[in-house]
């Protein structure tokens, strides 16, 4: 029967040069979607998943493999195991569980996460929850201790999270025996999975509490202290282990993990770890030069501006910006952007001393009394056309 199999290195879609970890990788996305419990009743399915799992079993044996390398199927036919036998998941767990991205990790996904559930014997986990803190930029720089507020899962103090209302007790799940899983065969394999009546629990509530429906847990909001390390920014991410929500078994508490948001500077504009200060300035001072007083996150700084500066012209004070995470002595910079202002209204004196300049530049400037809507009026009149006012 060995010239009708398939080339194991074909089942997996994997080269011939191919290394365990990609055999590895191959044969988890092949169990993931051929896997019984997601295909029940699919035969074919079945039989993708024991040829994967067979072809899996040899590359993944170096003496299996080279054997096979070099006879093909009929090298491996008398060889001991033929492809994963095993009675129940634990099983699988136990073989393989020190492979990295193997059979633990494979089927950990299938069942999503099975060895932190109730399947492996242990209580359930609490979920992970997330939240969201405000820093302005001082905080972000100096580093900060901050109060944050969560809402997660906390045990129902009624029931003290047995889901059972007080002075009754859950049962033990007839269905399955208190085992949380029941077993399921597909030609000589055989799995284990959750109980559809007790949820992988092993008990049934016959009598909720009203305080938790059941569920052995309530939203409650807690109030926590949060180190935000220096220089952290809004691509980072806090994970505050054991801050998640509660297990109302008495398993570990997940954890909560605390997404950044910087506020709104009136000053700053944030770039990566420069901050961008828009500096207004005058006609004369970009002209002449002058010493601008510059903000920075902790005072400020005098900064000489050369004369002739041009709108738009971008000038750096070094280091002034936000530190970096975990380098905090590496910081960005103050990116200084010029924009020129041009006064709306001039005094006599100072349009007097600017026509003047004007006529050493041997520039047209407009008539001191002469008006926009004046001008536009003759540029029109020289066209040979008429405004609106005058056609009445």
């Amino acid at each position: 029967m060995a010239e009708n199999k398939r080339d194991y290195y074909e089942v997996l879609g994997v080269e011939k040069t191919a290394t365990k970890q990609e055999i590895a990788a191959a044969y988890r996305k092949l169990a993931m979607k051929y896997h019984p419990d997601r295909n029940p009743g699919n035969e074919e399915a079945v039989e993708k998943f024991k040829e994967a799992s067979e072809a899996f079993d040899v590359l993944n044996n170096d003496e299996k493999r080279a054997t096979y390398d070099r006879y093909g199927h009929a090298g491996v036919n008398g060889m001991p195991g033929g492809g994963p036998r095993f009675n129940d998941i634990n099983d699988i767990f136990e073989a393989f569980g020190g492979m990295g991205g193997g059979f633990a990790d494979i089927f950990g996904d299938i069942f999503g996460g099975g060895r932190r559930g109730s399947r492996s014997g242990r209580p359930p986990r609490g979920e992970d929850i997330r939240c969201v803190v405000d820093l302005d930029l001082r905080e972000v720089a100096k580093g900060v201790k901050k109060k944050v507020k969560i809402r997660r899962k906390e045990v129902c103090t009624t029931c003290n999270g047995t889901g059972a209302k007080p002075g009754t007790a859950p049962e033990t799940c007839t269905y399955c025996g208190g085992h949380g899983v029941i077993m399921q065969g597909a030609g000589f394999i055989r799995m284990q999975t959750t109980c559809p009546s007790c949820h992988g629990s092993g008990k049934v509530i016959r009598q909720p509490c009203t305080s938790c429906r059941g569920s052995g847990l309530y939203d409650g909001v807690q109030e926590i202290d949060v180190e935000i390390p220096v220089g952290i920014d809004e691509r980072n991410q806090l994970r505050l282990v054991g801050e998640g929500s509660r297990s109302p078994k008495g398993g570990e508490p997940g954890d909560c993990y605390l997404n950044v948001r910087f506020r709104e500077h009136p000053v700053f504009q944030v770039d990566g770890k420069d901050l961008i200060c828009k500096m207004p300035v005058t006609f004369t001072q970009a002209a002449l030069g002058a010493t601008l007083d510059v903000p920075l996150l902790d005072g400020h700084q005098d900064f000489k501006l050369p004369a002739g500066t041009q709108n738009g012209d971008i000038f750096r004070i070094k280091g002034k910006g936000l530190p970096q995470l975990n380098r905090p002595e590496k910081c960005g910079d103050i990116v200084i952007i010029v924009t020129i202002e041009v006064p709306r209204t001039l005094t006599d004196e100072q349009e007097k001393l600017l026509r003047k300049y004007a006529e050493t530049e041997n520039v047209n400037v407009s008539p001191q009394r002469k008006g926009f809507f004046k001008r536009v009026a003759e540029y029109l009149k020289s066209l040979g056309e008429e405004t609106d006012s005058e056609k009445k």
